[in-house]
């Protein structure tokens, strides 16, 4: 099967079922906030704005223009990449998707629910250093090896591959910073020395890239989709950064602030 058999069976008919399903996404998120502001306080408007833009970035990187280029034109692939794996993760995360179900639920559904997010597996696959390996081992699979070329020429293996490439980049992205229900959470340093592990290891997959281009990736396509992965993904990291530093930053300021309390009284009370 050829790059002409994955734009046939990806035609109209494949394109429109996967815009029901980012459609249908949608509304059930929207959905679900209209019923549980019934019994809980109004759902943050925030949030509505931050799904939205994670549907729209999983979506425009798998329909349309940019996901049919993508076939044969690298960077556009790796644009793709950089919507799917990294950008639409991050928004969709802010979203806090988990909280809004379990607001939802019936409580006994929410219990329920909960034990399931308690489980061993769900232990395993928030843990930040197999997060790293699954999106950043991923990767690395993908680029060094001839699954690149082979997922030009079976559709199945394409799907594949899109939907691994998202689910590692989300799960990545929720065991890094917590803005959901997280049952199984780390440390701030754990978590940083973990990231920094990754980062570093997505900067030398993009390096390498760029100087050895995946099978069938012509040298020019290479060297520009390893630059936009190197630079995009950096300007996506930073903003994780941020975000990561300012919770560590608020879950140990009270302590802080408490400690300075504490001295200042001491002193006084010695003054006196």
């Amino acid at each position: 099967m050829n790059n002409d058999h994955i734009h046939h069976g990806m035609g109209f008919s494949f394109n429109f079922l996967l815009m029901l399903c980012f459609l249908l996404v949608f509304v059930l998120y929207i959905f679900a906030a209209i019923v549980s502001n019934r019994h809980h306080k109004p759902w943050p408007l925030f949030r509505y704005f931050f799904w939205t833009i994670g549907v729209l970035s999983a979506g425009v990187a798998v329909i349309g223009p940019l996901a049919n280029r993508a076939h044969i034109d690298f960077t556009a692939h790796m644009t793709g990449h950089l919507l799917l794996g990294m950008l639409a993760p991050l928004f969709l995360a802010l979203a806090a998707p988990m909280t809004l179900v379990l607001r939802t639920l019936s409580v006994k559904s929410s219990r329920r629910l909960s034990r399931i997010l308690k489980s061993g597996i769900f232990r395993i696959l928030s843990d930040p250093l197999i997060a790293s390996f699954l999106n950043v081992g991923g990767l690395y699979l993908l680029y060094t090896t001839n699954l690149y070329m082979m997922m030009q020429q079976s559709l199945a293996l394409h799907i594949w591959v899109h939907l691994h490439v998202f689910l590692a980049g989300y799960i990545f992205t929720v065991s890094m910073v917590y803005f959901d229900l997280s049952p199984h959470r780390t440390s701030y340093i754990y978590r940083a020395i973990v990231f920094i592990i990754a980062l570093a290891g997505h900067g030398i997959l993009s390096k390498y890239i760029y100087s050895n281009p995946p099978s069938g990736v012509a040298a020019v396509q290479a060297e520009n989709g390893g630059m936009l992965m190197y630079y995009g993904g950096d300007v996506i990291d930073v903003v994780i950064i941020i975000i990561f530093c300012f919770q560590w930053f608020k879950a140990t300021h009270p302590r802080k602030s408490i400690n300075i309390n504490k001295s200042t009284k001491q002193t006084a009370d010695f003054v006196d």
